[in-house]
């Protein structure tokens, strides 16, 4: 079981929703905190009183991920400051909702940016030290929107099925070194991932961030290889890619996001 006690963790999109409860939770286990998001001034209230309340060295980084160098500025000020980062939790993403080209391309490529480039990036600058070391962990947060192309959330969709495959390969590839790579893929949650979309989707018929945050962290103590911290609905749902023609998944799946309002 990774030993939590005295290690330190890095987590992107830190300041809000999962991660924040990931830091919460992470802390309250004896972790050494990195928190990355863009919002400084939450970012440094979060870890002063995470620090005050768990006696844990806590570092607030305020960086951007949609910057291209971002994961490598990131890691340069850690080697800098002498932190080693013992399990990276890929948790910060971008999702816009509605017609592709209703959006402006640079939002399109900065969800990119963050969804993929950014956690490949920072999965291979933490992850060689990991390797080197024998021992570590690595979190990537999917979707169940891996499982199949959305219709107005394709590029969301899209990026999200690069992280499952990816971890699931990486995985693989890092199986017998001590460091274990694990894809979360959880459904609609009740954090900000919404705001500011028009959407039918009640708060109530979301899965609380604690309870994801529990169930991914007691899968990656299982070492699985992924995980699905969500309702059982959730996890049948990625079911139907594997067993109707593609064409008409696509449909349904364009019906359930019309169906919440992702439309427009």
């Amino acid at each position: 079981m990774f030993v939590y006690r005295g290690s330190t963790a890095l987590i992107t999109g830190a300041s809000k929703g999962l991660g924040k409860v990931f830091a919460e939770t992470l802390a309250a286990r004896g972790m050494n905190l990195v928190l990355v998001a863009r919002s400084g001034d939450a970012l440094q209230a979060l870890a002063a009183d995470l620090t005050a309340r768990h006696g844990v060295k806590s570092i607030a980084l305020n960086a951007d991920l949609g910057e291209t160098s971002a994961a490598t500025q990131i890691a340069r000020e850690l080697e800098r400051r002498g932190i080693q980062v013992d399990l990276l939790i890929n948790n910060a993403g971008l999702g816009l909702t509605g017609s592709f080209l209703s959006h402006d391309l640079r939002k399109e490529q900065s969800e990119i940016q963050v969804n993929v480039q950014a956690l490949a990036a920072l999965s291979h600058l933490f992850g060689s030290g990991m390797a080197k070391r024998g021992r570590g962990g690595i979190i990537n947060l999917a979707s169940n929107a891996s499982f199949q192309p959305i219709p107005f959330m394709a590029t969301y969709a899209a990026t999200k099925a690069f992280v499952l495959h990816f971890s699931e390969a990486l995985q693989f590839e890092l199986a017998g070194t001590g460091v274990h790579v694990m894809a979360a893929c959880p459904g609609p949650t009740a954090t900000s991932f919404f705001d500011g979309v028009s959407t039918n989707v009640s708060p109530r018929s979301m899965d609380r961030p604690e309870s994801v945050v529990q169930k991914t962290l007691e899968a990656f103590d299982r070492r699985k290889a992924v995980v699905y911290p969500g309702r059982a609905g959730v996890r049948a749902a990625t079911w139907l890619s594997r067993l109707l023609p593609r064409a008409l998944v696509v449909r349904i799946a364009a019906m359930a996001s019309g169906k919440m309002g992702l439309h427009g």
